[in-house]
């Protein structure tokens, strides 16, 4: 099992309201210059909203999350970003498989 990390907001407010397309490229940069394997991914509208988030809205909303395996750099995330939702589950996907998260 892997323990998955994830900040959850709107998809509007993570690509253009907020500067997270800079934040998760300088991120890779300093992945690639240290040789470490990149282990966050920004994706739209994951399962895991469907199946486990209600939300109280009148309109329907697309949300993205950022997915890490890495707690504080979602927690960093949470400090920097302020308006999105944090959280984390346990998942038996690896890697590989993350576009396709669901609880």
């Amino acid at each position: 099992m892997y323990n998955y990390y994830f900040a959850l907001a709107s998809v509007n407010f993570l690509t253009h309201e907020e500067p997270v397309e800079e934040i998760l490229r300088e991120r890779t940069n300093y992945y690639n210059s240290i040789n470490k394997d990149i282990d966050f991914w920004l994706i739209r509208n994951p399962d895991f909203i469907k199946n486990n988030i209600t939300f109280n809205q009148k309109q329907p909303i697309s949300y993205a999350a950022i997915i890490s395996l890495d707690k504080d750099f979602i927690q960093w995330l949470k400090l920097r970003l302020i308006f999105v939702i944090t959280g984390e589950f346990r998942s038996q996907l690896d890697t590989h498989n993350i576009n396709t998260l669901s609880l």
